[in-house]
């Protein structure tokens, strides 16, 4: 790290202290930890880096999704956005729990819930190039990971684990059981039926629709979505009430 220019490594000291937290919600090695806040701007590179990517990824589900819900299609993309403000807020010392709280909720269900879906439907993927699937795959693991560093520095507050509860649970119920407009809205599992290509968009599909979900693969998705919410909840409710010993 010595050889990385100073703007882009934070000095140790200007750290928040690693706290004596339970090992179930602070499961990395403060080592680690400490890398990723002292690389906090190129991690936040990474992050929105991957948020683009990410809506490039979307757009031949975008183009059959009706526009008014389109912030809750994109779930990996929006939850690289939330950790990347995180971090950044934190980093010019204008924190915003709730920000901090979606950071966390977002990594953490879809940095597991995509490995989840890509065994779980394994099959159905080998459409993908094997170096697709396979940073798919990695870099939704790092997400996971990378929502383990928030509680350096954040407190998950009840309001901001209440605002990301809502916010992520509304996610779930548009998703997976009352869609509102058009057919549920999770990420497309391969499974699911979803018209003829009408054309291209910056090297991606446009569909034609509409989507056919199997009842078998939609029950599949929203229970691996609906574990790991609870599971987010959990270890936030975890956090603050370990810190607050």
């Amino acid at each position: 790290m010595s050889s990385l220019p100073s703007w882009l490594r934070r000095p140790r000291e200007t750290l928040p202290a690693p706290e004596d937290l339970p090992w179930y919600v602070a499961p990395l090695p403060t080592r680690l930890e400490d890398l990723g806040l002292r690389l906090v701007w190129p991690v936040v590179l990474a992050n929105v880096l991957g948020t683009l990517f990410g809506f490039w990824y979307y757009v031949p589900q975008f183009s059959v999704e009706p526009l008014a819900l389109w912030a809750f299609v994109p779930d990996s993309p929006m939850a690289t956005l939330f950790v990347g403000a995180s971090l950044a807020l934190w980093a010019t010392g204008r924190g915003r729990e709730w920000v901090h709280a979606l950071g966390f909720y977002g990594c953490l269900v879809l940095g597991l819930w995509t490995p989840y879906t890509l065994l779980v439907f394994r099959d159905g993927f080998s459409y993908l190039p094997w170096y697709m699937y396979a940073f798919l795959f990695c870099s939704h693991l790092a997400m996971a990971v990378e929502a383990f560093v928030i509680q350096r520095y954040a407190d998950f507050t009840v309001r901001a684990v209440a605002v990301a509860f809502a916010w992520y649970t509304a996610n779930l119920v548009l998703d997976y059981f009352v869609p509102l407009v058009g057919t549920p809205h999770h990420t497309f599992v391969p499974a699911e039926s979803v018209g003829a290509v009408t054309g291209t968009f910056l090297g991606q599909s446009l569909l034609s629709g509409p989507v056919v979900h199997d009842p078998g693969a939609h029950a599949l998705a929203a229970a691996g979505a609906v574990v790991l919410t609870l599971l987010a909840t959990f270890l936030a409710l975890a956090t603050r009430v370990a810190k607050l010993r």
